[in-house]
């Protein structure tokens, strides 16, 4: 695979946006021309992060982070892709190889080396050498294949003609329509056409069937040809592609799974001993003694060595850094057999460690330090628990992606069937044994509602439970469509996740930061669950060593965060879309939503963790006819 270094300075991308937006398998619109970002195995060395509860269940040994780089060295590895372009001047339109080809023939670059070629691809034929322009079209299947648009195979069968055996593109806007008819694609050899009709969704399927009658051998010429250019590779497919836009959302769906480092985990020595480079050679080897079977044998003959290595390194005791590494070995993530857990289940240890049902002597570390406080001062009986965060930790990971539909965020793990209807894509190889991340420092409020309370509202208000059947049976429908994993969407879901879109609203106007800036973390038992949560933890968080400007864990004291609960609350009660929206069955994406719209709930889609649906202001502040059934009616 030929992938393409390109400098810093000119083609940045922030680490935050190589593990989302634009992670492995996505596209980049930089300035001078689209790029894919390549396959985590052509990344080199990043920076190795740590969470060990994360790795065990990704079943991996270290996360790793882009590496920050100065303005003239080489960042990421990117792809070619879409490898279509045209010369905006003269609308010649051919792969970027023939377009390479052209320019060796006219310069012969020295050594003929590949390096020299257009890394900002240009016309050398017509005045001024313009830069060229990828093509906006191109074909993506559900089982995460992408490929350039089948532009040779389309303008001869669409013009009932035998493929030519030299084909010479041109491409060409119309005046007299500016939809896809307006779209001309001409071959020298006289076919001709237009890309009207290209969008459908079984157009390929259509078109096949015309070429069969013009030529036997055409038989699969439209199908999907099982290409994976991130990572140079190809596989069968036996899916028919469907036509997408180079920009369109539902091009490229990442997976990120989140973890909110916490104790013993993120206690001070643990984290000494996992960014020293002694520790780094301890990985190094204890992998390759479990690659090669001599795991026992290197406990026994080898750990001792590496356990005073370290020690020596950090100058702590020996006694205190083995008791970290012997927990790290049995929490090895690489031999973990478990391959899935739902969210709620990992979220417990979270929770346990928010609510302080942890030791509170490793309460207090640079990655974690939370303060209780006293709930009696807020006067809420709604309430039963703020605890303020004042350092905390978030690690993000890219498992894989999916294209067309949203990926299962329903559970978190290493399982990667092939059952669903939409294949996931793991963006990393079987024996590769970590996973692009990045780490984010911050703070927070975690505020704690009183389950019993809950309990009663539930039990009490038959209209409640009809609101969320109505939600429960439309994700049903969904889930089912989409192969996700079962999940049974309660009232006391809806509840939480809806006050926290409040509240991240309300904070917005009142510590400075929008609302972009703010995410949510629910915690809330499944029904048939044992372990109660009713909690939700708003948090800001960024990539700098010492977190964000402060100022949040503020707003969670007595004298302010009433008044902003209280202020969230009133602001719910009418929105500017009422009746309507207070009044609706279903509205947003896949109409997950109820009472709950842009003007008065929705947040910013990165600042939610379930894409801003499973929403109903209705739990909060009840209707227009009875408001009484709100679980905050009394503040009313």
């Amino acid at each position: 695979m030929r992938y393409i270094d390109l400098y810093n300075k000119t083609h940045n991308l922030r680490a935050g946006q190589a593990i989302t937006t634009f992670g492995t398998g996505a596209m980049v619109d930089f300035i001078d021309q689209t790029l894919m970002a390549a396959a985590p195995e052509f990344w080199g060395k990043g920076r190795s992060i740590h969470d060990e509860r994360l790795e065990k269940i990704l079943g991996v040994n270290e996360f790793r982070m882009p590496l920050s780089v100065d303005e003239y060295e080489v960042g990421l590895p990117f792809v070619r892709f879409p490898e279509w372009y045209f010369c905006p001047a003269c609308r010649r339109f051919k792969p970027i190889d023939e377009w390479e080809r052209e320019y060796k023939q006219k310069y012969k670059p020295r050594n003929n080396k590949s390096s020299d070629d257009m890394k900002v691809p240009k016309c050398l034929e017509c005045k001024g050498h313009p830069q060229l322009v990828p093509a906006r079209i191109i074909t993506v299947c559900e089982h995460g294949h992408i490929q350039d648009f089948p532009w040779v195979e389309w303008v001869h069968i669409q013009d009932k003609k035998n493929i030519c055996s030299n084909p010479q593109l041109k491409i060409k806007t119309g005046s007299a329509s500016s939809g896809l008819e307006g779209i001309k694609i001409e071959c020298k050899c006289g076919a001709k056409t237009t890309m009207a009709n290209s969008f459908s969704e079984d157009i390929f399927e259509k078109v096949e069937e015309k070429a069969v009658k013009i030529n036997s051998d055409y038989d699969e010429l439209f199908k999907c040809k099982g290409k994976m250019p991130w990572k140079g590779k190809k596989e069968s497919c036996n899916l028919y592609p469907r036509t997408v836009q180079r920009g369109a959302s539902n091009v490229y769906f990442p997976k990120i799974e989140s973890s909110i480092v916490i104790p013993p985990y993120s206690d001070d020595l643990n984290v000494e001993i996992e960014n020293s480079k002694e520790f780094e050679f301890f990985i190094r080897d204890y992998n390759k003694a479990v690659s090669r079977g001599r795991k026992d044998e290197f406990i026994k003959e080898d750990l001792n060595e590496h356990v005073e290595n370290i020690a020596n390194e950090l100058r702590k005791p020996a006694e205190s850094i083995r008791k970290i590494i012997e927990r790290k070995i049995l929490n090895n993530g690489s031999e973990n057999k478990q391959t899935r857990i739902s969210k709620n289940k990992y979220k417990e240890e979270e929770y346990r460690a928010l609510t302080g049902d942890t030791p509170m002597e490793i309460l207090d570390s640079r990655d974690f330090k939370i303060e209780e406080m006293d709930i009696d001062k807020y006067n809420m009986p709604h309430l039963s628990k703020v605890v303020l965060v004042h350092k905390m930790r978030e690690v993000r990971v890219l498992t894989g992606f999916t294209r067309l539909s949203p990926p299962d965020q329903n559970f978190i793990g290493n399982d990667f069937e092939m059952s669903r209807k939409v294949r996931f894509i793991s963006v990393k190889e079987e024996d590769t044994n970590w996973y692009p991340a990045y780490e984010v420092r911050g703070e927070g409020i975690f505020i704690e509602l009183d389950n019993k309370m809950i309990d009663t509202w539930c039990n009490g208000n038959e209209e409640i439970g009809k609101s969320a059947q109505i939600l429960n049976k439309q994700y049903e429908i969904i889930s089912s469509q989409r192969g996700y994993t079962k999940r049974e969407i309660s009232a006391k879901f809806i509840l939480l996740h809806t006050l926290a879109h409040l509240l991240i609203r309300e904070l917005s106007f009142e510590c400075g930061y929008s609302s972009a800036s703010l995410r949510e973390r629910i915690y809330c038992n499944d029904p048939d669950d044992e372990y109660q949560m009713s909690g939700i933890f708003i948090y800001t968080a960024s990539g700098d060593a010492e977190g964000t400007l402060g100022g949040l864990v503020r707003q969670g004291l007595p004298d302010t965060l009433p008044k902003i609960i209280y202020n969230s609350v009133q602001r719910a009660r009418w929105c500017s879309v009422d009746p309507v929206c207070m009044e609706s069955r279903g509205q947003g994406r896949d109409s997950l939503n109820l009472a709950a719209c842009h003007a008065c709930t929705l947040v910013s889609e990165t600042s939610c963790e379930e894409f801003n649906v499973l929403l109903d202001r209705k739990m909060i502040v009840g209707t227009l006819e009875r408001p009484e059934i709100g679980f905050f009616s009394d503040i009313l």
